[in-house]
């Protein structure tokens, strides 16, 4: 499914639990966790865009985020980090291979440097993805 091939904004709530998955893995990046916490969303409401139910979802990842349980932080954590390394060589989504593409980056100096970017980061912010 690429991005030209989402569906109707308003056929969301009639589509498979499967396929509102597809539409939020072409959005954001696979995550059972994601679809776990919202492809019930995309079926209880409608939407007027796309940009409204981008909204919607965050708004559930804001929760998580405010929250007091430790289970809704390494949930929320789980799915920030669906999204892959800048750099990695193992991408699940097309949108992340396109993004991942622009850096063009071979096994040079480029690569080792986005790798100890990414170290760096990872070690100041535990979860959480240089991206």
């Amino acid at each position: 499914m690429g991005s030209s091939d989402l569906p109707p904004i308003s056929t969301l709530p009639s589509l498979s639990s499967t396929e509102r998955a597809a539409v939020l893995d072409l959005l954001f990046e696979p995550c059972v966790q994601l679809h776990t916490l919202s492809v019930a969303l995309l079926q209880e409401r409608t939407f007027p865009s796309y940009d409204d139910m981008i909204a919607s979802i965050g708004v559930q990842l804001t929760d998580l985020a405010q929250s007091t349980s430790t289970s809704d932080k390494e949930w929320l954590e789980s799915i920030l980090a669906a999204h892959p390394r800048l750099g990695d060589k193992k991408i699940d989504s097309s949108q992340s291979r396109m993004e991942q593409a622009q850096l063009n980056m071979g096994e040079d100096d480029g690569s080792k440097y986005l790798a100890k970017l990414n170290e760096e980061y990872e070690a100041t912010f535990p979860g959480l993805r240089y991206v």
